[in-house]
């Protein structure tokens, strides 16, 4: 059902992943211009794909077990563009013109805690579900 707690933890991953990727920037390069996440396209695809799976999961809420898989593949593939991110950081200076990390970088982050606390939720749910089945 809509009014659990995995959906607005749903909803809050979506919110990182779809709306705050456009208020705050990902890093600032040395000429001294923000580099938000639609001006990399991988990172921008990766971040909208994300937060659509995340409302797509919302929405799931009578199919408990392909939610739970939706939301592992999405920490999947937040762990992928945090992956990415890392890369970028860790890489050659001068190859990737990286001067200052913004918090932008984070956001994988904040989404992957929410996306394990719906799966959590999630997965208690199925729990319940069973245990009143073994009743009848």
């Amino acid at each position: 059902m809509l009014q659990r707690i995995q959906t607005i933890y749903l909803f809050l991953a979506a919110i990182v992943s779809l709306g705050l990727i456009f208020v705050f920037y990902l890093w600032e390069n040395s000429i001294g211009e923000t580099i938000y996440a639609e001006d990399e396209l991988m990172v921008f695809i990766m971040f909208l794909l994300s937060g659509a799976l995340s409302l797509i999961s919302v929405f799931m809420f009578r199919n408990r077990k392909l939610q739970f898989v939706l939301g592992r593949l999405n920490i999947i593939l937040n762990f992928f563009l945090l992956g990415l991110f890392v890369y970028w950081l860790l890489n050659v200076p001068g190859e990737k013109d990286i001067s200052e990390k913004g918090i932008g970088m984070l956001l994988p982050v904040i989404s992957i805690v929410f996306l394990v606390l719906a799966n959590k939720a999630i997965k208690k749910d199925e729990d319940l579900v069973k245990s009143v089945d073994r009743l009848r």
